[in-house]
């Protein structure tokens, strides 16, 4: 008899494990494939992992403006996919002796829930008094299309043996966009194609305006507001249609949206109720219809982050225990997109701020306006801000450019402690340093910008 069973073991499910561990709870965590899930395996950290060496060479192109004379880098994509490996292998290792550290039983095998606080692996049937659903999403198909051959989903996009000399990048969000500028800057030939009317669609449109010059500026060929169709798999090239169109590539890479993997999770035997969008429906402590099951991350309503599903986690075990807990405001958790150049938000855009009917200001300030813009080299980046004129509310910050993933925590941090923009405007900020962009874009919202 355990207290606690958690099925799943990514980054909601280890953490979660771990701190019901650490709140006195007898612990074990199931997991089917690998400790770490999808996100250390097959995406978040691979995919890190490849943008780095993107990264890297990139840099390597520009030494020249800094005086430095190299040549072209030669891209051994052999050695940049062991490297990789290194990574994932270095943090699953990490992620397990963390388990084994706090006395979490790792259980291996098929998780589902079999009614009555069991959960059934296998032949096994093992009791708990509270259970917690962390299995994460799987890859889906655009309509009319099925994955198989060359026809593949991001995590495969992360894991090819060879660099490919051409690809075909379905959807434009965060992973579309990381796989299109990774493989752009390692030499590949890459098309990019969005449904809707601009690249990284749930971005402030300003930001998905430089975006877009972005990956232009790195070859991407960009297609807006663009359907694809009738895509075929051969044995060495992919075809299909986009508009009057027809292409071909090495590879299609669909990254046009996942789904909850609750397949073969036991909703219907314990009678778990969704959601009108088919996740499992919840309350603000992650709590679903059942009582004692929990779930959280990919699988219930909110952004499909890491992030959030760690905390959705500890809310779930602190609640379990008794502790007081607050329901997350999805809007505020920081976006990242690692995709060159970065791209960070957290909160609204300017066009929702001025939907729900604030009395919206706006600062923007580019790179270039601070000093370390024009030591650093990326004058292009830009920060802005959304505030709420009133009070002074900062209702939402979106950067891009360098180190923009970095910056955005600072706005993030500011909002929790319930801050605004002229708390931010009035903050000391270190010189020369991008984050002081941060500071000139809050001093704009409050009327008085000094560089810019």
């Amino acid at each position: 008899m355990y207290d606690v069973i958690v099925i799943g073991s990514g980054p909601g499910g280890y953490v979660t494990a771990i701190r019901a561990a650490q709140l006195g709870f007898q612990t074990a965590v199931v997991e089917r494939d690998r400790v770490g899930g999808r996100c250390l395996n097959y995406a978040c950290i691979p995919a890190k992992a490849v943008l780095r060496v993107a990264d890297v060479a990139t840099e390597i192109r520009e030494a020249g403006e800094f005086g430095i004379t190299v040549g072209e880098p030669s891209i051994d994509f052999a050695a940049v996919m062991e490297r990789r490996n290194r990574v994932v292998g270095t943090l699953t290792g990490g992620v397990s002796g963390l388990l084994k550290k706090n006395g979490v039983e790792l259980i291996e095998g098929s998780g589902s829930l079999a009614g009555e606080g069991r959960v059934r692996v296998g032949e096994r049937t093992l009791e708990a008094r509270f259970i917690v659903l962390a299995t994460g999403s799987v890859k889906r198909p655009i309509p009319g299309t099925e994955f198989g051959g060359r026809v593949i989903g991001t995590e495969e996009a992360w894991a090819l043996e060879e660099l490919p000399g051409s690809l075909a990048v379905i959807g434009s969000g965060a992973s579309g966009s990381e796989i299109a500028s990774a493989y752009a800057r390692l030499g590949a030939r890459v098309q990019l194609f969005e449904a809707l009317d601009r690249v990284l669609p749930s971005e402030d449109a300003d930001i998905s305006r430089l975006a877009e010059r972005g990956f232009k500026k790195q070859g991407i060929e960009v297609h807006t507001g663009t359907l694809v169709r009738d895509v075929r798999s051969g044995e060495g090239s992919v075809t299909f249609t986009f508009g009057e169109q027809s292409g071909e590539a090495d590879y299609v890479v669909i990254a046009a949206g996942r789904g909850p993997d609750i397949e073969g999770l036991g909703l219907d035997v314990a009678e778990v109720a969704l959601d009108e969008r088919g996740l499992i429906a919840v309350d603000g402590a992650m709590r679903t219809n059942v009582p004692g099951v929990y779930a959280i991350g990919d699988l219930v309503a909110g952004p499909a982050l890491a992030h959030k599903a760690s905390d959705e986690g500890v809310i779930a075990v602190e609640d379990a225990a008794g502790l007081v807990t607050h329901p997350i405001s999805y809007i505020d958790i920081p976006r990242a997109t690692f995709c060159a150049p970065n791209v960070a938000s957290f909160g609204l855009t300017e066009e929702q701020a001025r939907a729900q009917g604030h009395d919206v200001v706006v600062g923007k300030v580019p790179y270039g306006a601070v000093g370390a813009g024009t030591v650093y080299g990326d004058r292009t980046g830009l920060v802005k801000l959304i505030g709420d004129r009133q009070y002074g509310e900062l209702l939402g910050g979106h950067i891009i450019g360098a180190k923009a993933t970095e910056l955005i925590q600072e706005l993030v941090n500011a909002r929790l402690l319930e801050g605004g923009f002229p708390e931010v405007a009035r903050i000391i900020h270190g010189h020369p340093t991008m984050s002081e962009a941060v500071m000139e874009a809050a001093r704009a919202l409050d009327g008085w910008l000094i560089h810019g």
